[in-house]
């Protein structure tokens, strides 16, 4: 037996055996294009598969050797990957700039972080594990662009539609390239250093020949826009790295804006970081200490037992210590199947997070039921949870070695939480007005009703909804 096929014995161990299958034949026959920056969403779509349950075995996969996980900055105008790393401590820098767009980005885990994964070398030596030596037109599908860029089988044509000229420079060289300049914007510009020169073409056209000249190096200088006149162009370019490059001239209009604007689902940061099977694995090595990473919404989910301390006095240490014990572990398979992940737990109280403020009312709904199923069962109704949900900005941060949330967002949460009776589910007006949550509650026949309550250590007073 193989290596790899051990490996793939042990993952079918600790995945579901759908998932571990697909993703054995696409390592033994799948093209090497598609074992590079894997979109796990698109992959699960593909074959028909639960996108948890994928993600879940992908990381199992990843966890065992067989893939390498990237993470991988976004620019959120045209989709180009503008830094790489293994892990989240990489993303590291206050501001991220693209030169095909020429803006800057603060980084956020909401859209601009995805998560892919690459087969091990190990495993199976492909193209991409050599960047340096794919075609032009593959470089810019496995390792320029991300995964979330939805790019046609055809994208040698789609490419072709708009580029006036490109070359291949090996370190050191320079080229020439002379072109016709049409009347339009035009922009030179190279994936592998994301040297970016604008160019707007007006005027007159001339029949002098008219220069420019481009080095490619390692530093990142402003992006600038010359003018010229529609006519022949003389470009000189001269590779200073120890990287080929890929320089081409892009006439900026809509086939451009066409291939760049067809989008697709992708496994975001933030997703992954409210998975429960990531936080299982990737425990504590997920943030340095001093890293403060921005999530623009986050729904965070708070519960906890009424009446604990009154519990252990009723039935005993050992009998309270049971019913504890079997609520946390309902409350866990709820937080897992309703997509979210269980943060920490303090006492008798839990908090989860979940990427939707739906999710997580549909999870609150199931742990009111499951706790009500429980009670019934032993004909009594020890385990009382009090429930309170809210959404909004929060920051990504390590305490106490371990992934955590920092922000108003969680405080108002677990102030929400403190104002829920028994049953009664308390949620904030965004969870409420949320298009998806809103469908759940009408389906559930359920209709909140609004409260304005004082929230301790918040100024003004909050409009929160119970949910009978």
């Amino acid at each position: 037996m193989s290596e790899t096929e051990a490996l793939f014995g042990v993952l079918r161990q600790s995945a579901q055996p759908d998932c571990v299958a697909a993703i054995e034949r696409l390592v033994r026959e799948g093209p090497d294009r598609d074992l590079c920056r894997i979109n796990v969403l698109a992959f699960a779509s593909r074959h028909g598969l639960d996108e948890e349950r994928t993600i879940a075995a992908f990381l199992h996969a990843a966890r065992l050797g067989l893939f390498e996980l990237s993470w991988n900055v976004l620019c959120p105008g045209c989709g180009g990957v503008l830094d790489a790393g293994t892990t989240l401590k990489n993303v590291n820098r206050d501001e991220y700039d693209c030169g095909l767009c020429a803006a800057g980005y603060k980084p956020t885990l909401d859209e601009m972080v995805e998560v892919t994964f690459t087969v091990s070398p190990r495993v199976r030596r492909i193209a991409a594990h050599s960047p340096d030596a794919l075609s032009e037109v593959e470089y810019y599908r496995q390792i320029f662009w991300c995964s979330g860029v939805d790019l046609p089988d055809t994208l040698e044509d789609s490419l072709a539609e708009f580029t006036i000229d490109s070359i291949e420079l090996p370190p050191g060289e320079k080229a020439v390239l002379s072109v016709q300049l049409p009347q339009d914007f035009v922009i030179v510009f190279d994936p592998v250093t994301h040297g970016t020169q604008f160019i707007d073409v007006k005027g007159e056209p001339t029949r002098e020949r008219q220069a420019l000249t481009m080095v490619f190096n390692n530093v990142k200088a402003p992006v600038g826009t010359i003018e010229m006149r529609p006519g022949p162009l003389r470009l000189s370019l001269e590779n200073r790295t120890d990287r080929r490059v890929l320089p081409a001239l892009w006439i900026a209009a809509d086939p451009l804006h066409h291939l760049l604007g067809k989008r697709r689902p992708f496994l975001t940061a933030k997703r992954l970081l409210s998975n429960q099977t990531f936080r299982d694995i990737y425990r504590t090595d997920t943030l340095d200490v001093d890293q403060r990473l921005k999530i623009t919404s986050l729904t965070f989910l708070f519960t906890d037992l009424k009446g604990s301390t009154a519990l252990y006095e009723r039935v005993g240490d050992l009998v309270a210590y049971d019913l504890v014990r079997q609520h946390f572990h309902i409350l866990y398979d709820v937080v897992a199947t309703e997509a979210g992940a269980v943060v920490k737990t303090i006492g008798d109280a839990v908090m989860a997070t979940f990427t939707t403020p739906d999710r997580a009312l549909a999870a609150a709904l199931r742990m009111r039921d499951e706790m009500t199923r429980v009670n019934a069962e032993r004909k009594n109704e020890d385990l009382l949870l009090k429930i309170g949900i809210h959404e909004g900005p929060c920051l990504a941060v390590t305490l106490n070695n371990s992934q955590d949330y920092f922000g108003q967002t969680v405080n108002m949460a677990a102030r929400v939480q403190g104002l829920a009776s028994s049953r009664a589910i308390f949620a904030t007006k965004s969870v409420v007005e949320d298009a998806n949550a809103a469908k759940i509650l009408e389906s559930s026949g359920l209709h909140p009703t609004m409260r304005r309550a004082a929230l301790r250590g918040i100024a003004d007073e909050t409009t929160v909804f119970e949910i009978p």
